[in-house]
């Protein structure tokens, strides 16, 4: 193709003088007006929310995470889970691949936008601000997933090829820095209201939200506090107290969330999670988190589907329950919510010494379950419960799981238990075999 294209060049030259057609743009002139730089924004959430890390496909990070850990068991041999289930993924796995690739190619889109951003000449200030917040929030995010598959990563803030080729695996410190510092900044560009309707664009306490995560995974427990403080003081947000609406769209729950795409579409996480037939056809909740939940928990019995052949039972996730377009969309996926706020706030103030503040935290997520008061006294056992309650309440949500397990020194006891291949060089994922051989700088994990 390329000799093919070069001879085309070559021979051709008024092949490059064509003019382009009225439906495209040049980079440039997408960034002199407001409405095409947003239009960039909306494609870079588009494909966040159809492939990638982030998205609730079958290669995303909320199903293959969750086979990864001890939420799903995988029923099909040839399905992209299979080797994440049964801890034999590779450095020609596809779908490392397509982490990485989908990852810093959603990230290169948000350096364009900035860049563009920074650039024009035909945007008012104050537009210029909110987009450019929104891209180094999800140039932030993007990294701070990234990282926590593969480790040490390149942080990638510049759209410049021959910079680009040749970029070296950072620490970890230097990469926490550069996410909190795009997220500091985010922050002090975005507004307090939304600027969209349903919460599908971040604004400042999404910003915090994340922080919050950021700090608590980096161990700094005042700031995590904090953060998670500054969201959970919010007027605009509370926790539902019915967990069957939890995950509806108009939910004040919500931080923020990736629209549905088409109107009346809903989730794919949906798509991806809910069977109607058995035995599943690709994969169902491990039983073990299932008979996790205690008597009377109301997630149990709203979040958590029964499918059975009249032989044996099978469960699904269940918390979005529309797999058809329903004319108009009643769910999109939530990439930020509450709940997670206060169980951040809760594990932080139990660092801290605060175990009156870390028990009224937890205890708000136990009573939306129907659930007694934990009145633990004991560090130890207060950390214990709000680990048990975030397995309870953030199961099969963008891999909280297995980041848990990890950051908690607990992956090797629990997975170790469970899967005979497992290995503690599976704590992190092999960089992709190509392009450790594209870029001689880049350099491959141990044990792959």
């Amino acid at each position: 193709m390329l000799l093919t294209l070069t001879s085309c060049f070559g021979a051709c030259e008024s092949f490059t003088e064509v003019d382009l057609p009225q439906s495209q743009l040049t980079g440039e002139s997408v960034y002199n007006d407001v409405s095409t730089a947003r239009a960039a924004l909306s494609d870079i959430y588009a494909r966040m929310r159809e492939s990638g890390l982030v998205c609730g496909n079958g290669q995303g990070l909320s199903a293959l995470m969750a086979s990864y850990s001890d939420e799903l068991v995988t029923y099909s041999s040839s399905s992209a889970a299979a080797p994440y289930y049964n801890h034999t993924v590779s450095a020609t796995n596809s779908s490392i691949a397509n982490f990485w690739n989908t990852g810093y190619g959603q990230i290169y889109a948000a350096n364009a936008l900035i860049k563009g951003l920074e650039n024009s000449q035909g945007i008012e200030t104050a537009d210029k601000e909110k987009l450019k917040g929104e891209a180094l929030f999800i140039r932030a995010l993007l990294h701070f997933h990234l990282m926590n598959v593969f480790g040490k990563i390149p942080y990638i803030t510049t759209t410049d090829y021959h910079v680009n080729a040749v970029v070296h695996r950072q620490s970890l410190p230097e990469v926490y820095q550069a996410i909190i510092a795009d997220l500091s900044q985010a922050k002090t560009l975005l507004s307090d209201p939304y600027v969209a309707s349903f919460r599908v664009r971040p604004n400042k306490a999404a910003v915090s939200a994340l922080l919050a995560r950021v700090y608590l995974y980096n161990g700094n427990w005042n700031l995590a506090a904090t953060e998670a403080g500054t969201v959970i003081s919010n007027p605009l947000y509370a926790i539902v107290q019915d967990p069957a609406t939890v995950f509806l769209k108009e939910s004040n729950e919500t931080i923020w969330s990736l629209h549905a795409g088409l109107a009346g579409a809903n989730t794919i996480d949906a798509r991806t999670f809910v069977f109607t037939v058995a035995p599943p056809p690709f994969f169902a909740l491990d039983n073990t988190l299932v008979n996790a939940f205690p008597a009377g928990d109301l997630r149990r019995v709203n979040w958590i589907k029964s499918v059975t052949n009249g032989t044996n039972t099978w469960y699904h996730p269940f918390k979005y329950k529309q797999i058809i377009n329903t004319g108009a969309s009643r769910e999109f996926t939530i990439m930020l919510r509450l709940a997670e706020q206060y169980l951040t706030r809760a594990e932080a103030r139990t660092y801290l010494g605060d175990l009156d503040g870390a028990r009224k935290d937890l205890n708000v997520i136990r009573h939306r379950a129907g659930l007694s008061d934990n009145v633990s006294h004991n560090p130890a056992d207060l950390l214990e419960a709000i680990l048990m309650e975030r397995r309870l309440e953030l199961f099969t949500e963008q891999g909280h799981r297995w980041f848990d397990l990890v950051r908690t020194n607990k992956a090797t006891t629990v997975i170790g238990a469970i899967k005979p291949a497992w290995d503690v060089t599976h704590l992190l994922f092999p960089l992709p075999e190509t392009e450790i051989l594209l870029n001689r700088n880049l350099y491959q994990n141990p044990g792959y």
